[in-house]
């Protein structure tokens, strides 16, 4: 059977399809240019001649950014308050989210009243600064992991998820079989939540990757540095190093040789996340949808 053509249906294509078209361009040419710049003579970047295709293809600025001591301790540091971070935020927040899942948890409206308000009223930065401060944790790695360590937000998301996609029967049965709370969360929950797990360390990885203004506020140790930080006085104070730029002899030099090691400088902070995120793709739409629309 032939299927009827509306014409209000062919119109709504068209235009969705072509603004669609104009945002992924406005999104996807930003980041092509980025990785052409990065790899072409910086003349020729600057003299607008580098369009769609690199020209004098150099790897000099890739060269001098391994070679820099700050940024591979920048990288280090980040890597290390991305996955520890990380994995504390996603256990917290499976430790919050499944005491609320419960129904037949006393204390489980109270609780949930009592968070939702640290969604809407906090203390303010000065007074959070004297309490990082009185607990010792200024100029430490627990000022970058402590502080943020879980989002009530996100535990909304996985408390949904746990209440709509595991069945009450499940957990009856497993208790009837003598299983308890901890061996049900570890054996049970958590491995039918890896969906929703999956966008939790996207997430909260991403924020740990992005992350500059805790280390701005609260770390004056350069070697604790992440490489946001690196990267903002790089790009934003236009300060570099003397190892990136000591081989170029002329000022002219050193001036085109930094607008070239900005562009390869975005490429490198930015690759892991991109690379990592085609990995977790499949369980993102899922675990987003079914922990976010359900209430």
């Amino acid at each position: 059977m032939k299927k009827l053509v509306n014409a209000d249906d062919v119109i709504f294509d068209i235009v969705n399809y072509t603004m669609l078209t104009i945002v992924l361009f406005m999104i996807i040419y930003p980041l092509y240019f980025i990785v052409i710049a990065s790899i072409s003579s910086p003349l020729d970047v600057l003299s607008g001649n580098v369009v769609l295709y690199p020209k004098n293809t150099t790897f000099e600025a890739y060269r001098l950014i391994f070679k820099d001591k700050d940024i591979l301790s920048g990288y280090k540091n980040t890597l290390f308050y991305t996955v520890l971070g990380t994995f504390i935020n996603v256990m917290m927040t499976i430790f919050g989210a499944y005491p609320l899942s419960r129904k037949d948890w006393v204390g489980r409206k109270f609780f949930t009243l009592l968070l939702t308000f640290t969604m809407f009223f906090s203390g303010g930065l000065i007074p959070t600064y004297i309490l990082i401060s009185k607990l010792k944790m200024i100029d430490t790695i627990w000022a970058m992991l402590i502080p943020g360590a879980v989002s009530f937000w996100n535990i909304i998301i996985v408390r949904t998820y746990f209440t709509s996609s595991i069945p009450d029967s499940l957990t009856e049965a497993a208790f009837v079989d003598g299983c308890t709370n901890l061996k049900l969360l570890f054996r049970i929950i958590i491995p039918l939540s890896r969906p929703v797990i999956a966008v939790m360390v996207l997430f909260y990885g991403v924020a740990h990757w992005n992350s500059f203004f805790s280390a701005l506020i609260y770390l004056n140790n350069r070697k604790l540095f992440p490489l946001q930080l690196i990267l903002r006085e790089i790009l934003i104070q236009n300060k570099f190093s003397e190892e990136m730029l000591v081989d170029e002899e002329s000022i002219l030099k050193r001036q085109l040789m930094a607008e070239s090691l900005k562009y390869g400088l975005i490429v490198v902070a930015s690759a892991p996340v991109i690379a990592i995120y085609p990995l977790i793709q499949k369980h993102f739409v899922k675990g987003i949808m079914v922990g976010s629309i359900k209430g």
